[in-house]
């Protein structure tokens, strides 16, 4: 789907604010770079010498949020982190060292966690599961010294 008619049919104007930073998202995506903060945005606007305040970066984040094209995700970092909303359930694996945040997939934990879920009568609506540890290029840092 194209940025505009994506911008459009979630009812949001299109704005070249919220074009360019639809695009860095989609690009963070191939570039296999999922997760941004609103700095990250903001300091990749400012790279492009794009003239869009931070106000407005987390104006556009929270409309994106709000119309489903971005899901925010709060880790124990503190700082809330974005990434598109492509529908498919996954989880995260975060890097208490650098911070680099993996997303995986597993179909058995699917099932486990909504398996819990009903013995205790629960009806799942949302998933979410992180896993915190130290990745294997800062493990190797570590070995160096």
């Amino acid at each position: 789907m194209d940025k505009t008619h994506e911008l459009k049919s979630s009812g949001l104007k299109v704005t070249l604010p919220r074009l360019k930073i639809l695009e860095l998202f989609q690009n963070s995506v191939a570039n296999g770079e999922r997760h941004l903060s609103a700095d990250d945005v903001y300091r990749v606007l400012m790279g492009e010498q794009m003239d869009i305040g931070l106000a407005t970066v987390y104006r556009v984040l929270t409309q994106f949020e709000q119309a489903g094209i971005l899901l925010r995700r709060n880790f124990e970092s503190g700082k809330a982190l974005y990434e598109l909303n492509e529908g498919e359930p996954h989880d995260h694996l975060l890097c208490l060292s650098c911070g680099k945040v993996e997303e995986f997939s597993d179909a058995q934990i699917e099932a486990r966690q909504h398996e819990i879920a009903e013995q205790h009568g629960y009806v799942l609506h949302e998933r979410a599961m992180s896993l915190y540890g130290v990745c294997a290029e800062c493990q190797t840092k570590v070995k160096r010294r």
